[in-house]
């Protein structure tokens, strides 16, 4: 299997997040990893810059954009858990996440779209 892009990563990491527990960042990599099938090399698998996992970084990236649209919260450093909006969205039995479906949420907007322009450094 391939590295998935941050999107497809989006719904298994919420997923992941629906037991209610904080977790911590490698945790929730060492698990999507897993769900993805993932090789050792896919996961090690660095950015053109060489400085980061190309699968760290679009976990992050899906963190952040589940994280904007109050999907998710941090709890500390590294760690974080699903919040009550999240797991309303999971009740929904949604077979995507994806930037489309954010951009319903009002705080997300407010990130994606600040000026009421696209952003579109991550749509793709």
């Amino acid at each position: 299997m391939s590295i998935p892009d941050f999107q497809s990563v989006m719904l298994p990491l919420l997923k992941f997040l629906g037991d209610h527990q904080e977790h911590s960042l490698r945790e929730t990599l060492d698990n999507l990893a897993i769900q993805f099938d993932l090789s050792e090399n896919e996961r090690r698998e660095l950015l053109p810059s060489g400085k980061k996992a190309v699968f760290y970084d679009r976990v992050g990236w899906a963190r952040t954009y589940l994280k904007k649209a109050g999907l998710l919260e941090n709890t500390k450093r590294g760690y974080f858990r699903i919040t009550k909006r999240g797991l309303t969205i999971l009740d929904q039995n949604l077979l995507k996440i994806d930037v489309r479906f954010l951009c319903q949420i009002e705080e997300f907007l407010k990130f994606y779209k600040p000026n009421g322009k696209k952003n579109e450094r991550h749509e793709k």
